[in-house]
């Protein structure tokens, strides 16, 4: 009798661990603007990608003028990449390109070589900011900071497939 109790206790147990871990069902929408709520949808998804990948990221959205939408920081993220991210996003959006396609154009000899001194040095000439569009125009942008640039790249790559997904 005992083990019929601890049966249903464990899959009482599993039951809410997976309702706590399910990835919420959104629908795909047409959007103009990038709401707080779809940075929210969007930056929770990334965290969860990031956590897979054992980075602690920081991730930061930004409108269609490059102002700051969000900014969250995963636990024990490093203080840093707070700024590193938000630029990443206002970069992505203010030069209409992922951070990455700027790093070789920003390298000695490239056509936009020394770009990160200007713009009050909020530019940043390496991978992990993506530019958000939609329906011909930049909505917005992604930056994500705190692992190494491959992974933040693989991180706004994936935060920019899913907006894609979702969004448009």
């Amino acid at each position: 009798m005992s083990t019929d109790i601890e049966k249903l206790v464990r899959d009482a147990v599993k039951k809410i661990r997976d309702e706590q871990t399910t990835v919420p069902v959104r629908e795909k929408k047409r959007i103009e603007t990038i709401s707080l709520a779809d940075a929210k949808f969007l930056a929770e998804r990334v965290e969860d990608k990031a956590r897979e990948m054992g980075v602690k990221a920081v991730v930061a959205i930004a409108d269609e003028g490059g102002n700051l939408k969000l900014c969250e920081c995963m636990d024990d993220a490093y203080f840093a990449s707070c700024d590193i991210a938000i630029n990443k996003a206002y970069t992505a959006v203010a030069l209409k390109m992922s951070t990455k396609k700027l790093a070789s154009l920003a390298a000695p000899g490239g056509s936009l070589y020394g770009i990160q001194h200007t713009n009050g040095g909020k530019i940043v000439i390496f991978g992990g900011g993506d530019a958000l569009e939609a329906h011909g125009k930049i909505l917005g942008g992604l930056g994500v900071s705190g692992g190494s640039e491959e992974q933040d790249t693989a991180l706004s790559a994936y935060g920019k497939q899913l907006f894609e997904e979702y969004f448009i």
